[in-house]
């Protein structure tokens, strides 16, 4: 049966040598015919498999993917649950064999990628030998030439239809060295070079050759194993998912295969896949990731949907395809620095589908192995992360308001319209303690939303005056006569103080302050280290147990350079310090710290002031250095700051969100793009054609970077953008009726700047800078 066969399906050239074997080969072939019959009749979309291939080679094809197809839906037809490559999506039988490469929303915990050893012990399949294949490169390349010179493909048209024919033969020609098992992690074995130019040289041969790798792909993936895959098998799923043709949708069938048989390997074959990826080049490694990407993409919104099967009939495309990119976006995350950026793995078509369908399906859900693209949320635009915390913000809003005015109609009293929002109301002499008594005694309301006062001013807030609150309370909070956080001139980011008190409320307090930001889509002018964020989703969702720490997270030398780059350079040296470093350095496991002028000693470990710090146990030294500035010596701070931000922010979303993604929610994106906000800029008493604003946006565009910045900041308080882009920023430019000696002036909560009707380019240029350049204490309203 097909279910349990350990040997290979016969192609359609293959032949009995023997004429017992031809036999039993067609008696075979008579009983499949009759299982054949009896299941339904495959799609005729599938022969889309050749398309763009030349006519004749069309019905050729189309036996090959109906044929896959075929043996698939017999496979399911009779419920074969032991075999490795089987994936039924949803209904996933062996679920618990697949790699916990996503985020669980019943775990609320964050999983990590390397959880296996570096050798597993688990015992592997003997190692079938290999035919001997001594073409090389050059071998390979000299047949190129003659080819392309004599109009002759034999011989490559040999080596290509060889190779691809197996798994087997994939090895014998890829392979290192035949005779050698390479089953460890650090070592593919995969001959990388000879790979890359054989499919370089693939989409420049005729269309026979090219259709009979495709041939030999299908032969491949027609065979079957009833026990594990042998490391040999995992080499060829390695080099065919970097095969060029599968960026042609008339290969999607194949490839669509190829990725349900890798997505179904077992946990610990999924390990060495990773491993062995992350040596893949970077050009190669980002050809993959993109070819995923366009997959998925086409096969929500094909160009042309009678190219492809029903959907009905591959449901388990996409979730296979998503499978394999996780793999891929592990192995990126081992490396430092990865091998590509994470926004490498957005699709932006998702941003097009609908997001809160994928959301409530993950949380109600769960494990049921229902798929979501919220198991996967690398593959999720940081735009379309934010609709989804906006729209989970506003439906908890929503719920938190209903439920006042019911309690309140319970109460038989009368309802009013303040009840629906969180009412802040300050003076502006005692901005920080009356912030921090309105918002604890305000606890239940957070997440209404947010509307300020300032007390003895007329005034409605339209936003404007919440943006200010922002912007005064954050400015205040990181001064640094506050004493509350530290700034590091080198790093030009702030620090928790390491100072201790008896009560840490006002950390409490700029955690709150950072959440009602994300949850109503502020941005804060707040210079954190990128560490600060991985410390807040440390859990990413508050622990049940008090007792539980949380804000701890593992720490590098590198998350110390992003704060104390000088002394994180003193470290470094400490490491590579060639001498004897107890007696040249004569240090101890204690470390000390200034404490409003008092000089404070710490131990990094028991009794660390009597042990000295050597060559042998230096790593040690520094890594519990680092461990006690980020997370020890601060965890009070910390954690009230955690508890913050939290009190406003719990939500499984948080559960999606990278640290940099969170800094980005927060902070917005550094990058700009000053030709978007002149696309987006709105004018008032000026149209975009009146020569002041041409010769703006004529000196704006020829800003340095640096420039750009200060007049972002100098016009919205902030020099990021918000998640959205420049057109989120409402950004407008007002004709200020006034001398043209005056300097522009800018409403910083209403992002508005107001540009006097300057009478030429220099005028203009000149008067900007001064005004950028020495914003505070001044113009800034």
């Amino acid at each position: 049966e097909l279910s349990q066969g350990s040997a290979a399906a016969p192609s359609a050239e293959e032949g009995g040598e023997e004429e017992e074997e031809g036999e039993k080969e067609k008696k075979k072939e008579k009983e499949d015919e009759k299982e054949r019959e009896k299941l339904p009749p495959i799609p005729s979309a599938s022969t889309a498999a050749a398309g763009g291939l030349e006519e004749g080679a069309k019905s050729q094809f189309s036996t090959f993917s109906n044929f896959i197809t075929t043996i698939n839906q017999k496979k399911e037809g009779i419920g074969n649950r032991n075999s490795p490559t089987q994936l039924v999506i949803p209904n996933i039988k062996n679920g618990k064999d697949l790699p916990p490469l996503c985020l669980d929303v019943r775990q609320k915990q964050r999983m990590s990628i390397d959880t296996l050893p570096q050798e597993l012990k688990a015992p592997s399949p003997p190692e079938p030998s290999l035919p001997i294949r001594t073409k090389t490169v050059k071998d390979f390349q000299d047949d190129m030439e003659k080819s392309k010179a004599s109009g002759d493909w034999k011989a490559v048209h040999s080596f290509y239809s060889t190779t691809f024919d197996s798994f087997m033969e994939i090895n014998a020609a890829f392979k290192k060295d035949t005779n050698s098992p390479f089953n460890t992690i650090e070592d593919s074995g995969i001959d990388a070079k000879f790979v890359n130019v054989v499919y370089d040289a693939l989409l420049n041969t005729p269309q026979d050759v090219q259709k009979s790798v495709l041939k030999g792909i299908i032969n491949g993936l027609l065979q079957e194993w009833t026990g594990p895959r042998t490391k040999d098998d995992l080499r060829a799923y390695c080099i065919l998912l970097q095969n060029p043709q599968f960026s042609n949708t008339s290969t999607y069938v194949i490839y669509a295969h190829l990725l349900r048989q890798i997505a179904a390997l077992t946990e610990a074959d999924h390990h060495f896949l990773v491993h062995w990826s992350k040596k893949i080049s970077q050009r190669r490694f980002k050809q993959v990731v993109d070819r995923l990407l366009q997959f998925i993409s086409l096969r929500l919104f094909p160009a042309k949907p009678e190219e492809f099967p029903p959907m009905v009939k591959c449901t388990w495309w996409i979730p296979s395809a998503t499978k394999v990119l996780a793999l891929f976006n592990a192995a990126n995350s081992l490396i430092s620095p990865p091998i590509i950026s994470y926004t490498d793995f957005y699709n932006s078509t998702l941003d097009h589908i609908d997001l809160m369908e994928e959301y409530h399906n993950w949380q109600c859900y769960g494990n049921s192995h229902r798929f979501s693209f919220c198991q996967y949320p690398f593959i999720i635009s940081i735009a379309a992360k934010k609709v989804i915390i906006q729209r989970d913000s506003e439906q908890q809003m929503i719920s938190i308001a209903r439920q006042s005015l019911v309690d309140k109609v319970s109460r038989r009293q009368k309802p009013d319209m303040n009840m629906l929002f969180l009412n802040v109301k300050v003076r502006r002499t005692h901005l920080v303690s009356d912030s921090l008594d309105e918002l604890a005694r305000k606890k239940a309301d957070l997440k209404k939303k947010l509307k300020v006062t300032f007390v003895g001013e007329a005034g409605l807030d339209m936003g404007g005056l919440t943006k200010e609150w922002f912007l005064l309370l954050i400015r205040q909070i990181f001064h640094p006569d506050y004493g509350m956080f530290t700034y590091h001139k080198d790093s030009h980011c702030h620090w928790f103080s390491s100072f201790k008190c008896d009560n840490y409320s006002e950390f409490r307090l700029v955690g709150a302050l950072m959440g009602l930001a994300v949850y109503n889509s502020i941005t804060l002018d707040i210079r954190f280290p990128p560490c600060c964020y991985k410390k807040l989703l440390s859990p990413p969702i508050v622990p049940c147990d008090h007792n539980t720490l949380v804000g701890i997270c593992g720490v590098t030398l590198d998350d110390l350079f992003q704060i104390m780059p000088e002394l994180a350079h003193g470290l470094s040296e400490l490491l590579s310090y060639e001498g004897n470093v107890e007696e040249d350095f004569y240090s101890t496991f204690q470390v000390f710290q200034e404490e409003f002028g008092v000089i404070k000693s710490y131990n990094l470990k028991p009794n660390g002031d009597k042990i000295p710090v050597t060559n042998r146990n230096r790593k040690e030294y520094v890594q519990l250095y680092v461990d006690f500035l980020l997370n020890k010596s601060i965890y009070k701070q910390f954690a009230a700051f955690y508890y913050g931000f939290h009190s406003v922010c719990a939500s499984y979303a948080l559960l999606l969100l990278r640290p940099e993604e969170v800094e980005i929610l927060v902070c917005g994106s550094p990058e700009l793009d000053m030709s978007a906000l002149q696309r987006s800029t709105q004018y008032e008493g000026y149209q975009k054609t009146d020569l002041t604003i041409r010769y703006f946006w004529d000196v704006v565009l020829g800003f340095s970077l640096d420039l750009q910045k200060k007049l972002l900041h100098f016009a919205t308080g902030s020099d990021r953008v918000p998640v959205g882009g420049m057109a989120d920023l409402n950004f407008k430019i007002s004709k200020s009726e006034t001398s043209t000696n005056w300097l522009p002036v800018a409403h910083t909560c209403f992002n508005q700047l107001c540009l006097p009707p300057y009478k030429n380019k220099k005028e203009l240029k000149q008067k900007l800078i001064i005004g950028i350049s020495n914003a505070e204490g001044f113009g800034l309203e």
